[in-house]
């Protein structure tokens, strides 16, 4: 039995006692065990991460790239000669080549038939969101639903739908555990015009919370005459989407949320008849067969994808795609799926059971505590013996002191986040109603304090396909640092690893 300062049933977080941690862990947590092959490619792979000493818990903001994929990549740019593939030449018919590689490749690996989808390449996922917002086909009879649970880039087609009189409806979260209000769905749903054009956008894993939304609505919505945008940006890193079984008309992911490299490129994956409805407000280089401008809007749009890549695609990077698809694919989805989920299982744990001398929770959580439809994304904040919130941003920076890596805010998520700190609408009026000028977030944050009481922001830790039970287990040594620490000492703490408290003495 180890035995702290702070109770004899307490988990000592130091050093000494990583590997009692750990086999504790491994009993609790058997599927982890079977994950090895990831301890190895750790070591092959990503050896910075320790090589550097750091501890990288800001996976849903962006994955880490294996060197392999850029040793592979590299290589291809170096023995070849490629160009523009908009052209007949040797060189832009090579590339041309190897981008509708990359494009069936995106295909396969989501299982998605090409005759029933395609795959429209753009800059990140927030790009490929605004290609369907400013072409969905919304009207006065439209409406568009849209859960509280989403990035601001799908928030922001309700200007779309809003400019074109379209209904917006929001289906708001429940507190604690920030699941989307079933009740309120299927109201939203029913409301909608039978035969008009219909557009509903819910996120398959939060950003935020790391809740993970029913895929089974997709079928239910698209059986009642909707189009379905499901985002998949923060799901699709650690778990399998079989679009074999799942049918959303759009899917929107980032790449580099997946395996870190190539940036800048991202997809819009889309049902074919869903992409056949898109009316697109422009045209641009490479998206027609032919324009002229001698006559009145002369032009004709290409077909499938090709009408909706504007000018020339990101072609270098793609071959990059592949390569990283290929890369998850050889380790298996299902191996990094059991690997997050076994880590955030006890994250989770240690972080709800965490106190104070005097019994107070030095954590606040937000979203589930347990593994039952959620992701290895986790939000919270950390609060001191008289409930306190610590200054998050005074946490990061003590966190980055550790060389721990993990992010505060509120994520571009704001219906979470509003949901989370029980912001009121009259509370957020303030930050628009007869203004005339904008509020930043500063301001805004500011401004609630102030009035309220309240801090809205959030911090949140990731995980993913190179996270290790050491990671965990050093950013509990991190937290437990905070124990009995008041708010207000936070910013007299000395820098560097001086602010953690001593191992406590064992039996």
């Amino acid at each position: 039995m180890v035995r702290s300062q702070f109770g004899e049933d307490a988990v000592c977080y130091a050093e000494p006692f990583l590997a009692f941690n750990q086999a504790q862990f491994l009993a609790e947590y058997p599927p982890y065990g079977e994950t090895q092959r990831l301890d190895e490619l750790r070591a092959a792979e990503y050896g910075r991460l320790d090589r550097l000493g750091h501890v990288y818990l800001d996976y849903t903001g962006g994955g880490l790239y294996a060197e392999s994929q850029l040793r592979r990549h590299q290589a291809l740019l170096l023995e070849n000669v490629f160009g523009n593939p908009h052209s007949n030449n040797p060189s832009s018919l090579a590339m041309a080549r190897l981008v509708e590689e990359a494009r069936a490749y995106v295909l396969a690996f989501f299982h998605a038939d090409p005759a029933e989808y395609t795959v429209v390449f753009t800059a990140n996922a927030s790009g490929a969101l605004k290609l369907v917002g400013e072409s969905y086909p919304f009207t006065a009879d439209s409406h568009y639903v849209i859960a509280y649970d989403n990035h601001n880039s799908v928030n922001g087609i309700r200007e779309f739908a809003r400019a074109k009189g379209a209904a917006v409806t929001y289906v708001p979260t429940v507190a604690p555990e920030l699941r989307l209000d079933q009740e309120r769905f299927e109201q939203a749903l029913a409301a909608g015009q039978p035969g008009a054009n219909r557009l509903l956008a819910y996120p398959a894993q939060s950003n935020f919370s790391g809740v993970q939304h029913p895929l089974r609505w997709v079928e239910e919505a698209t059986a009642g005459g909707w189009d379905v945008l499901l985002d998949c940006a923060a799901y699709v890193p650690t778990n399998t989407l079989d679009l074999r079984i799942v049918k959303p008309s759009f899917i929107p992911i980032s790449f580099y949320k997946m395996f870190g490299y190539p940036t800048g490129v991202g997809a819009l994956i889309a049902r074919r008849d869903s992409l056949a409805k898109l009316q697109r407000p422009w045209f641009a280089g490479g998206t027609i067969s032919i324009a002229s401008v001698q006559g009145p809007g002369w032009h004709y749009l290409l077909q499938g994808e090709a009408g909706f890549e504007d000018g020339t695609v990101n072609y270098l990077n793609l071959p990059a795609v592949e390569i990283g698809l290929r890369h998850l694919q050889a380790i298996g989805m299902e191996t990094i799926h059991a690997r997050v989920n076994s880590l955030a299982g006890w994250l989770l744990t240690q972080l709800d059971g965490l106190r104070h001398t005097n019994g107070g929770p030095v954590v606040k959580l937000f979203g589930p505590r347990g593994l039952e439809a959620r992701g290895g994304t986790i939000a919270f904040y950390f609060v001191d013996p008289e409930g306190e919130q610590y200054d998050v941003r005074r946490v990061e920076t003590m966190a980055g002191e550790e060389l721990i890596s993990l992010r505060t805010g509120c994520f571009c998520n704001p219906g979470d986040g509003e949901i989370a700190h029980d912001i009121r609408p009259e509370e957020m009026a303030g930050c628009f109603a007869g203004r005339t000028s904008p509020c930043s977030y500063t301001e805004f944050f500011q401004r609630l304090h102030d009035s309220s009481g309240k801090t809205p922001s959030t911090i949140r830790v990731s995980l993913g396909i190179a996270s290790n039970f050491e990671d965990v287990h050093r950013f509990m040594a991190f937290a437990e640092g905070l124990r009995d620490l008041k708010a207000s000492a936070l910013d007299t703490l000395p820098v560097g690893k001086r602010h953690m408290k001593p191992a406590p003495d064992t039996a």
